[in-house]
């Protein structure tokens, strides 16, 4: 019986016939193994298995066929069905001149060798095949093949205390390297932690059916590993092998699947938005000349009931239809400008409505609309003579002079042009004029009393009404605000560097939606509910401390102040409070934190050593009291 050291089981004394058996042992477990991995490649293809490895591959048919996938080109023609040997002679040459073509010197193996079924030479060629088509191509920061292997290996399961891979033999016999891989990548078919450490059969069978699960091919049996002293190399790095290859393949296909998934969205989203766009110019277009045909086919009469009929249906058009056209006509203005910066945000090229669709278009239309809509305004008014023209023309003058400062203040959202800086100037300079057009407004609605007083609602000089000019300043109103939030946001948005375009997006489209009132700023409760649709989730108590810290005991938050929270929430910075968070959170909310706790949270050991040292005690010596620790380590 052999006598084995600590380190994996390597036997201190071994007699000659020992070492030969392990050498046959070692064969035939190559000879298994590399079956198996030439069989799993035959699938690919639907080509039937071997079952000798050494007789199935010596009239070459085979070899080539596997050479073909492994490859990736044809090597046709070939003999398909040699019987001569020097039929299965050409088929060997012609493989072993492809992998040569490939960089692979074959030294003391030629086609007589693998025609005669010299089950070692067989074995060699497959061995330099695997490490060229498997092996060769790892790439483990600068390291490749088996050294690159290796340090993929270990680095994988670095967080492992009981996981020590040195080499492709040893390190490999009690199991638990194969399932940390696994775990590590996924540890749903895996708990790591409940492993008996000791049942080396056990861990090694658990492992290879979770590979199985993975489309990894079992190449190795339990034996092989865990019933030799020295498991054999390169069976061991073969199988291995398909492990990097698996998680690689993996790691790559769901990176890519998430770049295009997320461009994808964007995509998605410019597109709806653009067909948004045409659905809303279409549709008011056609609602505008609607209503233009009725006015033309109207026939008024002599009757002042008719008449009066008429300017009341007038102005129910006035106060529903047309506010909420002009309501959409602003907002699609708005979509259109939106479409344009989302495509800007993200290098795309730039929307171009159809012929017909276009913002000029619509200009033209609406123009169109408002002339005949005078007109049509006009011949009511021409059949009410009592009105009394010193009220009408006072009134229509006010009336007219406002909407023209209200088309000014909105020509001049229009045309905003330079800096940033110089944009938002010009906007709050806008707000001092509100408070004068209120006063306006006021003398306008004095009017309107004086003409429903005298019976004289009609009026030929304007088309305006208090409601509509009311409701006028009020879009006025919001739309500077709204521009002079987004220009500070803009502002604010730029300087954060730190964010990707897709957090800045979300954290503003966020921010926007929970301002209710359009004051760009957000109370403690529209704060918690912005943070929670963030999937951001604090106790009451916790989130009103955090509120007023980021607000300086104000009751609002502006939205500079929102970003630069999201910023410290999503960039990895130690601060005393979120170390204190982080401490709670592996602590499971105790008031103190365990080694065990530290361990779970897959802290380096190194590092446990030093929190041990430097942290206060508790209640016991393996209650370490993290809220002190953090409160020595900063400056207050």
């Amino acid at each position: 019986m052999a006598i084995y050291s600590n380190y994996g089981q390597t036997p201190l004394k071994k007699s000659f016939e020992e070492k030969k058996q392990m050498v046959n042992a070692w064969e035939l477990i190559q000879k298994k193994t590399f079956t198996k991995w030439v069989n799993n490649k035959l699938d690919l293809k639907n080509i039937p298995n071997i079952v000798h490895l050494n007789e199935d591959l010596a009239n070459g048919v085979r070899l080539i066929q596997l050479l073909e996938i492994i490859g990736g080109e044809s090597l046709k023609p070939f003999n398909q069905n040699p019987g001569m040997i020097f039929q299965k002679m050409e088929n060997v040459n012609k493989a072993l001149d492809f992998i040569k073509l490939r960089g692979v010197a074959l030294t003391n193996i030629g086609a007589e060798d693998i025609v005669n079924k010299n089950l070692k030479l067989v074995l060699g060629m497959l061995w330099t095949i695997i490490l060229r088509f498997t092996i060769a191509d790892i790439n483990e920061d600068g390291k490749n093949a088996k050294e690159g292997l290796l340090l993929w290996c270990q680095r994988k399961t670095a967080n492992y205390h009981d996981v020590d891979i040195r080499d492709f033999t040893y390190s490999w016999t009690d199991g638990l390297a194969f399932c940390a891989l696994i775990h590590h990548h996924h540890p749903e078919l895996i708990d790591y932690h409940a492993l008996d450490k000791s049942d080396r059969h056990g861990n090694t069978a658990i492992a290879f059916e979770a590979a199985k699960k993975l489309n990894i091919p079992q190449l190795l049996d339990v034996e092989d590993v865990c019933d030799i002293s020295k498991p054999d190399e390169k069976s061991v790095m073969t199988y291995v092998a398909e492990y990097f290859h698996a998680f690689s393949a993996r790691d790559e296909f769901e990176t890519a699947g998430r770049r295009v998934a997320k461009f994808a969205d964007v995509l998605l989203s410019v597109c709806d938005m653009e067909h948004q766009y045409e659905l809303r110019v279409r549709a008011l277009m056609e609602a505008v000349e609607f209503i233009q045909e009725e006015w033309d086919n109207t026939e008024l009469t002599d009757s002042y009931i008719d008449a009066k009929q008429k300017s009341m249906a007038f102005d129910i058009y006035k106060s529903t239809d047309k506010r909420s056209w002009v309501a959409e006509k602003r907002n699609i203005d708005a979509l259109l400008g939106n479409i344009q910066t989302k495509a800007k945000t993200y290098n795309l090229k730039p929307y171009y409505p159809p012929a017909g669709l276009t913002l000029k278009d619509l200009d033209n239309t609406w123009n169109t609309l408002l002339q005949n809509e005078a007109k049509y305004h006009r011949r009511i008014n021409r059949t009410i003579r009592e009105i009394k023209e010193g009220l009408r023309k006072a009134f229509a003058e006010a009336a007219n002079e406002f909407q023209r400062q209200l088309d000014s203040i909105s020509a001049k959202l229009v045309d905003l042009e330079g800096s940033l800086q110089s944009q938002l100037a010009l906007v709050q300079g806008l707000t001092n004029s509100f408070e004068p057009m209120q006063e306006s407004l006021q003398m306008i609605h004095i009017l309107d009393q004086e003409c429903i007083e005298a019976n004289t609602e009609e009026n030929d000089y304007t088309v305006y009404s208090l409601e509509d000019l009311s409701f006028g300043l009020d879009l006025v109103k919001e739309a500077v605000q709204k521009k002079s939030a987004f220009i500070q946001n803009q502002i604010v948005s730029r300087n954060m560097t730190n964010l990707t375009p897709v957090q800045l997006e979300e954290f503003e489209q966020t921010f926007r939606y929970f301002d209710k009132d359009y004051t760009n700023t957000l109370s403690a409760s529209e704060f918690k509910y912005a943070l929670s649709s963030l999937g951001i989730v604090y106790d009451n108590e916790r989130l009103e401390s955090i509120f007023y810290d980021i607000t300086h005991d104000n009751d609002f938050m502006s939205f500079e102040q929102f970003i630069r929270f999201m910023v410290s929430v999503t960039e990895d910075k130690t601060t005393p409070g979120q170390l204190l968070d982080s401490f709670r959170t592996i602590a499971g909310d105790k008031p103190f934190v365990t080694e065990l706790d530290l361990k779970m949270s897959q802290i380096p050991v190194s590092m446990i050593d030093y929190l041990k040292k430097m942290m206060p005690r508790s209640y016991s010596d393996n209650e370490m009291d993290y809220e002190s620790f953090v409160q020595d380590m900063f400056i207050n």
